[in-house]
């Protein structure tokens, strides 16, 4: 009787339990994600305006990525397809050009931070010190640098040199519309933000490494650098996938820091235009009201958007991808194999 009620209490599954504690977030997570995802498909075959609801298939994709509607040109659907080139060219500028100086600042602080044989006091301090812009808004960062950075001879550094006599008050700098200058200035405001925390996911990927191995390689007199490129390098694979992933996605959508960084309120400068400012302009600022405004072209372009991200992710993947391990997936799949076959043969 004791083992039959034993048996019955271990057979007891408490399963149902975890699934109604987690019920909540899928719930949430459907509502604000899957289903704002699924109704960006609807809009982007669909007709712009609010009030109207014609389906017309690709005729947003085509109007924005050859500049054509119907298959024939015209001056609208020519402004859009530029329009939207250029704000994928800044997109990608901004991107690559914060995340290089981002990733070697961050994987040169980590091994620095790291590194045992290196006494440095004082390290918890510096990395909070270098982790702190990561908590600031992205917007009091920009309204900051645009004081700091303006056009005219009010902005900081614009001051700085006249006081200095270097320039006068009609050559000031104009870091806001000047295509490259404000572009290295966005740059520089991304590499601030994030470097911290990037350094911190690097330095936890380090010390997750097996000390014996830097051990061994200390007592086989490896130079710094020769353990960085032979050890480190290849072990952080993982962690730098991870890294390149979730900087690729965030700068594809960057928004905040190039829609803050402008000289007016209501234009977008051409030269630091993004594919998240090309959706919100033909959502909230393209057309003067609000029944005429472009929800197929912003629906479009974000599933545009959704695509080259799993493409660029797709191949990131890909070329890093482990193939030692593969192959000996491959060749264990084959012995496999063989055995069926001459065990099926020996069967006969």
């Amino acid at each position: 009787m004791a083992s039959t009620a034993q048996s019955r209490i271990r057979s007891v599954s408490y399963a149902k339990y975890g699934y109604m504690f987690i019920l909540p977030f899928f719930l949430v997570y459907c509502f604000f994600q899957i289903w704002p995802l699924i109704n960006t498909f609807i809009l982007s075959v669909y007709g712009n305006g609010k009030t109207v609801n014609d389906f017309i298939g690709l005729g947003n994709f085509e109007q924005i990525l050859f500049g054509t509607s119907g298959g024939v040109a015209d001056v609208r659907s020519d402004k859009l397809q530029s329009s939207f080139g250029t704000s994928l060219f800044n997109t990608i500028i901004l991107w690559f050009g914060n995340f290089i100086p981002q990733i070697a600042l961050s994987l040169a602080l980590a091994v620095w931070f790291t590194d045992a044989k290196l006494k440095i006091p004082g390290k918890g301090f510096f990395k909070v010190i270098m982790y702190m812009p990561n908590i600031i808004t992205a917007a009091s960062v920009a309204a900051l640098f645009l004081k700091i950075f303006g056009n005219s001879e009010f902005g900081v550094v614009n001051r700085l040199f006249i006081n200095w006599g270097l320039i006068d008050k009609t050559e000031c700098f104009k870091f806001v519309s000047d295509p490259w200058k404000s572009r290295i200035v966005i740059m520089f405001i991304q590499t601030w933000l994030w470097f911290g925390n990037t350094m911190i996911m690097l330095m936890s990927g380090i010390m997750g490494l097996n000390p014996s191995l830097f051990e061994a390689a200390n007592i086989d007199g490896a130079s710094s650098g020769q353990v960085f490129r032979k050890i480190t390098l290849p072990l952080l694979r993982p962690i730098m996938l991870y890294t390149l992933i979730t900087s690729m996605i965030g700068g594809l959508q960057m928004f905040d820091i190039p829609f803050m960084y402008q000289a007016g309120r209501n234009t977008f400068n051409e030269h630091t235009k993004t594919i998240a400012m090309f959706i919100f302009n033909h959502v909230h600022q393209q057309a003067a009201t609000v029944e005429t405004q472009d929800y197929g072209y912003s629906g479009a372009a974000s599933v545009i958007l959704f695509l080259i991200t799993i493409a660029l992710g797709s191949i990131t993947f890909y070329m890093n991808r482990d193939k030692e391990a593969i192959a000996r997936k491959k060749e264990r799949k084959a012995n496999l194999k063989a055995l069926k076959a001459k065990e099926r043969g020996v069967r006969a």
